[in-house]
């Protein structure tokens, strides 16, 4: 079974094509840094091919979510520290996702710190932060003599992740976050370099892309997306626009030999996704998306029929922290409890069992 065999990513040796998708669990409370309840986590968990952490912000004005960890203070660094160090003692193998959150916060989960984006439109709906359920606010639409800044944000956040341990880096290009917003034209209606086109609007992306791998090493640095996932108000309905906008981007990717590709879409084996793939022309993982948890045989199916080179895995993930050998012995799995993905205590997150040895 391929999926179970050993790959090459990057600069590491991954001994099967499991990967643990970016789970947003929110269990570092308001400092920000991971405790001993998310070293444990992970750590159940090392046997998989390659871990993504929870999205991890660059700054503070990057924050999304209450109780989101960060990578911007020395005690977050020390506590991600920790759980590297945990995850490699038991052999596995972890990267950290950058995320800048862009409008998708509110300045009372920030700290005060503006909210930003690359144009002046809000989402509609609200936000949980750390005084309750509040409106989006419209953002501070970034002007180009911001941008620079906002790339060193998402590189020291990259060399801070290597400093505490970790075997690299995914930018989080996807789900209707910062970079995202770039690529959307829903949320991205800049006239300047970095909008209007489809390959301006993929401009910023690849930009933060080359000035980290520049930092830490391309072999280092993977990156994820979402097209037409269209969520958060992050529309893509012209299949035109995204085919150009997408294609403009793995483009741009292909020259600097990342790590990893790794794609959020519903339907993998399309056109679509599959030109991405012979387009970007490195390592390519895929996830099937959120209608319906990813099972063993699909995963399976993926790797053996070449839609890609590995399979990222959520749902199945929190609730089997022994993955690996449940689907290589086709053994039962547990059920995930959607009440406890979010929240705090262990309940949900180190309580799921693995089997008796």
């Amino acid at each position: 079974m391929k999926l179970f065999s050993p790959l090459h990513l990057g600069d590491l040796e991954l001994p099967n094509r499991l990967v643990m998708a970016p789970l947003t669990r929110i269990r570092s409370g308001q400092s920000g840094v991971p405790g001993e309840l998310v070293a444990l986590h992970y750590t159940q968990r090392a046997s998989l091919g390659l871990i993504v952490s929870e999205g991890t912000y660059p700054s503070h004005a990057g924050q999304g979510f209450p109780g989101q960890p960060g990578l911007v203070e020395p005690e977050q660094l020390a506590g991600w520290k920790a759980v590297t160090d945990s995850v490699h003692a038991a052999g596995g193998r972890i990267v950290a996702q950058i995320m800048h959150a862009g409008r998708v916060t509110h300045e009372a989960t920030t700290g005060g710190f503006p909210v930003v984006a690359p144009s002046a439109i809000a989402i509609s709906g609200t936000t949980r932060t750390y005084d309750g359920k509040q409106d989006y606010p419209v953002p501070h639409a970034l002007r180009e003599d911001e941008l620079p800044g906002i790339i060193a944000e998402f590189v020291l956040a990259s060399q801070n992740a290597i400093a505490a341990g970790f075997d690299g880096v995914e930018l989080h290009g996807a789900n209707g976050y910062l970079l995202h917003e770039f690529l959307s034209p829903a949320s991205n209606v800049r006239e300047d370099a970095w909008g209007g086109s489809p390959a301006n609007r993929a401009r910023f992306v690849i930009d933060v892309a080359t000035a980290v791998t520049q930092a830490i090493g391309a072999d280092k640095v993977g990156l994820r997306i979402s097209p037409e996932h269209n969520i958060q108000d992050a529309l893509e309905a012209d299949a035109a626009d995204l085919a150009a906008t997408y294609g403009a981007l793995v483009d741009g990717l292909a020259s600097l030999g990342l790590a990893y590709l790794s794609v959020l879409h519903a339907d993998p084996r399309g056109d679509f996704v599959q030109n991405l793939r012979t387009r970007f022309g490195g390592v390519f993982l895929v996830n099937s998306g959120f209608a319906a948890i990813t099972a063993r045989d699909e995963a399976l199916d993926l790797v053996r029929d070449d839609v890609a080179d590995a399979v990222v895995v959520g749902r199945a993930a929190i609730a089997n922290p022994d993955l690996v050998r449940r689907w290589r012995e086709n053994l039962p799995v547990n059920e995930p409890n959607p009440l406890t993905y979010y929240g705090d205590g262990a309940r949900g997150y180190t309580d799921y069992p693995a089997l008796a040895s």
